[in-house]
C-alpha cells in the first residue's frame, strides 16, 4: 500500500522522499510510490494505473521505458556501469548535441541540471573574473548555493522563506531581478558597473509554472549582456529538446554564451551538460583554471540513453508537429472545462509543457504566478488523481506530454477533468 511505503519510507529519509516536491505537501494526500511504468502510463504499489503528466519532470519525451532506448540502455549495461575514464559514446552523443544547439561549440557532461547551472555559473565567474551573478525572481537553476536564492519549483511550492543554510556572504553575489523586465536588469548593470559576470535564465520559464518571455526580452538580455561584458546563460534544463530538436534559443534566434541542457539529452537517466563557445570552455580544467570534476560524468549507460533517444526524435520527421499538436489540443480542452464549470484560469504553454494557473490575470512573472488560487489548485489536483490522472504535486510547476500520448489518451484527460470541475463547481 502507498500508506505503508510511506511509513517506511519516513523512517529513513526526511518526508519520506528524496526530492521535496514528491511529499505532495502542497496538494494534501500523500504521494504515490510507483511500481513500475509503461508508454503513458504509471502504476502504482498497489496496482492502480495513471495517465502521467509528469514524466520525470520531463525527461520521457519518448515514454515510459521505450523499448529502443532500454534495449540501449541494457547493452551498454553488459558491458559495464561505469569505467571513469573517456568512451567513444561521449564523442557520440557530444556531436548529436551540437547538430542540434551550434551555439554550443565545446561541451562537458556532468551528472545533474544542479552541477550544469553550478559549473556554468562558476565559469562564467571564472571567464570574466567578475563576482555577480544575476539570476530572476522565482526561478529554479537547481539547489547550488548562488542560485537557490529566491527560487522556484519546490521553493515555491513549499513557501520555503529565504534558504536557510546558504551564507549571506554567497546569496549577496546574486542579484535577483523580476522576470520580463527588461528595464530591472538595465538599472542593475548600472548600479554593479564592470561586476556582473552572468546572466542566467530559462528563457521559458518552468519552475514557477511555464512563463513565456515577452516579445523582443530574450533579444534586450542579449544586447544587454554583450553591451556589458556579462555572460548570457541559457538554463534550457527543461526546454531543451522539448518544443524542437534544439531549444529556444533556436526557436528565438537569441543565441547564448553558454547552455545548459539535462533531462531528455539523458533519456531519463542522470546526465547533464554545459556549454558554449570554444574560448570561453578553453578556461575548464584541463585546459584552464576554472576547475570541475565528476567520478560518474560521462556515465556509459546514461550516455547510451541520450543517444538511443535524441536519435529516435531525429528519425522521425514529424515527432514534434504531432506532439506539439496534442499538446495544443489537451491544453485547449483542460481551459475550455474549466470555463464551462465557471472557473477562472490562465494557461501558459511552450511546445509540449503547460501550466494551467488557477487565476484570472495574466502570468508574467513570479509575483503574478504567486496570486494563483492554490488551494483550488490542490482540490483539482486531488480530483484528477481520482479519476487516474497524475499531475505534477503543484501549481508551480509544468505538465509534460511525451510522445506516448495518444488522441485517446488526450480525449480521456479532457473527459476527466471536465468532470472534476463539475463537481467542484457543485462543491462551492
Amino acid at each position: 500500500m502507498n500508506a505503508d511505503a510511506l511509513k517506511a519510507a519516513e523512517k529513513v529519509f526526511p518526508g519520506g522522499v528524496n526530492s521535496p516536491v514528491r511529499a505532495f505537501k502542497s496538494v494534501g494526500g500523500s504521494p504515490l510510490f510507483i511500481k513500475k511504468a509503461s508508454g503513458s502510463r504509471i502504476v502504482d504499489v498497489e496496482g492502480r494505473e495513471y495517465l502521467d503528466y509528469v514524466g520525470s519532470w520531463g525527461p520521457m519525451i519518448l515514454g515510459h521505458a521505450d523499448p529502443d532506448v532500454v534495449a540501449a540502455v541494457t547493452r551498454a549495461a553488459a558491458s559495464g556501469l561505469s569505467f571513469g575514464a573517456p568512451t567513444e559514446a561521449e564523442t557520440e552523443l557530444a556531436h548529436l548535441v551540437r547538430e542540434a544547439f551550434p551555439v554550443i561549440e565545446k561541451m562537458r557532461f556532468v551528472s545533474s541540471g544542479t552541477e550544469a547551472t553550478m559549473s556554468a555559473v562558476r565559469l562564467a565567474r571564472g571567464f570574466t573574473g567578475r563576482p555577480l551573478i544575476v539570476k530572476f525572481d522565482g526561478a529554479y537553476h537547481g539547489h547550488a548555493d548562488s542560485l537557490l536564492v529566491s527560487a522556484g519549483s519546490g521553493v515555491a511550492t513549499l513557501a520555503i522563506p529565504g534558504c536557510p543554510g546558504i551564507p549571506e556572504s554567497i546569496a549577496v553575489c546574486t542579484l535577483v531581478l523580476p522576470f520580463n523586465d527588461i528595464a530591472a536588469l538595465q538599472a542593475s548593470f548600472e548600479k554593479h558597473a564592470g561586476q556582473i559576470a552572468g546572466v542566467i535564465v530559462e528563457p521559458v520559464c518552468g519552475n514557477i509554472g511555464v512563463v513565456n518571455p515577452a516579445d523582443g526580452y530574450l533579444a534586450a538580455l542579449r544586447k544587454l549582456c554583450s553591451e556589458h561584458g556579462a555572460l548570457l546563460i541559457f538554463d534550457e534544463v527543461m526546454t531543451g529538446f522539448r518544443s524542437c530538436f534544439g531549444g529556444v534559443s533556436n526557436l528565438s534566434e537569441v543565441y547564448p554564451d553558454l547552455t545548459c541542457l539535462g533531462k531528455i539529452v539523458g533519456g531519463g537517466m542522470p546526465l547533464a551538460i554545459y556549454g558554449g563557445r570554444a574560448e570561453i570552455m578553453a578556461h575548464i580544467a584541463p585546459d584552464g583554471p576554472v576547475y570541475q570534476a565528476g567520478t560518474l560524468a560521462g556515465n556509459p549507460v546514461a550516455v547510451a540513453a541520450g543517444i538511443a533517444t535524441l536519435k529516435k526524435i531525429k528519425s522521425q520527421p514529424h515527432f514534434y508537429e504531432h506532439l506539439l499538436a496534442r499538446a495544443g489540443k489537451l491544453e485547449a480542452g483542460l481551459a475550455a472545462a474549466a470555463e464551462t464549470a465557471g472557473f477562472k484560469v490562465v494557461s501558459n504553454r511552450f511546445g509540449s509543457m503547460f501550466t494551467m494557473f488557477f487565476t484570472d490575470r495574466p502570468v508574467v512573472d513570479y509575483q503574478s504566478a504567486k496570486i494563483s488560487n492554490t488551494a483550488l489548485f490542490a482540490s483539482w489536483f486531488r480530483g484528477m488523481l481520482a479519476e487516474g490522472i497524475y499531475l505534477a504535486p503543484s501549481q508551480f510547476e509544468a505538465a509534460f506530454l511525451s510522445a506516448a500520448h495518444s488522441d485517446t489518451d488526450i480525449h480521456h484527460t479532457i473527459v476527466a477533468a471536465t468532470h472534476v470541475f463539475k463537481q467542484l463547481a457543485a462543491d462551492k
